[in-house]
This record gives structure tokens, C-alpha cells and sequence, in this order.
């Protein structure tokens, strides 16, 4: 009986700890991804950039966010466009030249104290090349292969 009261005991006790791990690992990660869903991205806030491209960054420059960049002169000036961590990556990836002219639909944001467009879709060419949902959550490579195979334009 003594051995089996303490088991029951250690039992509850390590089903706790679980709970309370998982609370710890979980909470934190909820909000860090509201922070970037619907906060991060407004879809009302959407204006479309014209402009020739300067530069393409495949991967950031120090202090930019992560992922690939795309650097476009437009008539006010230049702006860092945010191509996330896909957008040149796979099958139906999108490619730009320096000099091209383009148009770059997505939200305006400021990180880490700079002006950041965040790109969602990129008008090139006469083809429209979508990075990310509605919600700001990038295409994956993935997506776009199996949207291709379905007839679906993203």
C-alpha cells in the first residue's frame, strides 16, 4: 500500500511538471505568432509600389529582417521590400534583374528602428508572383507547386 501511494504521488507529480513545461514552452510562442499574424500584417494598410529594381538581396544585409530583399527605386526614393524567407526559392520562384521595372503590392512597417515594406505579391513581366497570404504568412515553394498542379493562381 505505502509503495503504491507513493507512485500515485510521483505520478501526479511528473504529469504536473509536464503541464507547467509545456504552459512555459507554449504561452511564449502564442504570442510571438499574434504578434506577426494580424498585427505584423494588416491587409487593409495595402499600397502598390512602382519602380525599377536596384538590387536583390538573397540573403539580409546586417540589421535587416530575415530573409530574401529586394531594394526598388521609386519616385520618392529607395525602399527595402521585404521578399521573405521563400520568394526566391523553388519552382515558380520569382526573378528580377536590376533595372526592371516592377510593382510591389504589400504593408509599410517600421522593425528594429527602420522602414521595411513588406512585400505580398510582385507584379514582374506581366506575371504576378504572390510571397504571402493574405495574413502575411510567407508562400512556401511548396505551396506554389501545389497550387500550380491544381490550375490555382496565387
Amino acid at each position: 500500500m505505502m509503495h503504491s501511494s507513493f507512485t500515485n504521488r510521483t505520478r501526479v507529480t511528473a504529469r504536473l511538471l509536464v503541464a507547467l513545461l509545456l504552459a512555459i514552452l507554449v504561452v511564449p510562442l502564442n504570442a510571438e505568432s499574434a504578434g506577426h499574424s494580424g498585427v505584423y500584417y494588416d491587409v487593409s494598410q495595402e499600397v502598390t509600389l512602382s519602380g525599377s529594381v536596384s538590387a536583390v538581396l538573397i540573403n539580409p544585409a546586417p540589421g535587416m529582417i530575415m530573409g530574401s530583399h529586394l531594394l526598388l527605386t521609386t519616385t520618392s526614393g529607395q525602399v527595402d521590400a521585404s521578399l521573405g524567407k521563400w520568394a526566391l526559392q523553388g519552382k515558380g520562384a520569382l526573378s528580377l534583374n536590376p533595372g526592371q521595372q516592377i510593382e510591389v503590392t504589400g504593408v509599410m512597417k517600421t522593425l528594429n528602428d527602420k522602414q521595411v515594406f513588406i512585400a505580398r505579391s510582385v507584379k514582374a513581366g506581366g506575371k504576378v508572383y504572390t510571397l504571402r497570404n493574405e495574413h502575411g504568412v510567407p508562400v512556401s515553394p511548396q505551396t506554389r507547386e501545389r497550387a500550380a498542379q491544381k490550375g490555382v493562381t496565387l
